[in-house]
């Protein structure tokens, strides 16, 4: 006859090997589908970028049009992201800190680049900002546009990712700094900004690789003159219509590997800053 615990540990022992299985299961389902969905398109395109050979490659990325090109696109994506740290967390505060009539429409076209076609979004640029301006300002077809550009669809991802560590970070800290004497840029910069650090990272990180990778928003407003107000997507897209398919993808791989190499780097440094709330 069995023992009062040998009955009760046949009963975990099962559970514990559904949950292996379960679990098995589900990190082959996610294999499977990141396997399709990212590994193999990510193999195939290595692999077109290197079937004229390495040379090939190389001349590929390093010709004066598509150095000029990532030179460009490097450039304006560095600059975007500056700005929208900055001005990015200045929104994620103003809308969990600020109470205002309106706020549920801030709300609402802050998310707007995320659901709006961005070929829609360069038409838009354009009617705004182009030689018809309503409001008189026309920067088409220079640099200027291709940060605009790059802003209206970046902008999201730092206020996004910001807003709701704001909004679980408690005020009871802010208010304890106050009674302590500390300036309100002080509490800003000794308690809320390490707070949100790691938000503002996330944000950021996410905005460049957009950036970096961005076409719709861009192949009408900038003209595409290359040397000039041609960024990288167009120049691969230039690419593919002239029959360069090999050429094509060794763009695409180098600005794929810097999007990577940036995810990463951002990374490494947000664990660094959250270092101490891991002790």
């Amino acid at each position: 006859m069995e023992s009062p615990a040998n009955v009760a540990v046949a009963p975990r022992r099962a559970s514990g090997s559904r949950d292996r299985a379960t679990t098995a299961l589900s990190l082959s389902f996610v294999t499977t589908f990141l396997t399709v969905l990212v590994g193999l398109p990510i193999a195939a395109l290595v692999w077109e970028s290197t079937s004229e050979g390495s040379q090939s490659f190389w001349d590929s990325v390093s010709s004066p049009e598509a150095v000029a090109a990532l030179k460009l696109t490097l450039g304006a994506s560095f600059v975007v992201s500056l700005f929208n740290a900055v001005l990015g967390t200045i929104t994620a505060w103003v809308l969990v800190r600020d109470d205002f009539r309106g706020k549920s429409l801030v709300n609402a076209i802050i998310d707007l680049p995320f659901a709006l076609p961005t070929i829609v979004a360069g038409l838009t640029l354009l009617a705004l900002y182009g030689p018809t301006s309503p409001v008189g300002i026309d920067v088409a077809f220079t640099r200027t546009s291709i940060v605009l550009a790059m802003m209206f669809v970046t902008l999201p991802f730092v206020v996004r990712t910001v807003q709701p560590v704001l909004q679980e970070l408690d005020p009871e800290l802010e208010q304890a700094a106050h009674s302590l004497g500390a300036s309100r840029a002080t509490t800003f910069r000794r308690i809320v900004f390490p707070n949100i650090l790691p938000g503002i990272l996330s944000g950021v990180a996410l905005a460049f690789a957009k950036a970096v990778g961005e076409f719709g928003a861009l192949v009408i407003i900038t003209g595409n003159i290359p040397f000039d107000t041609e960024v990288s997507s167009v120049f691969i897209f230039g690419r593919i219509e002239s029959g360069d398919s090999a050429g094509a993808a060794a763009v695409a791989v180098v600005l794929l590997a810097i999007s990577f190499l940036t995810l990463l780097s951002i990374g490494a440094i947000r664990h660094f800053a959250t270092r101490h709330d891991r002790a």
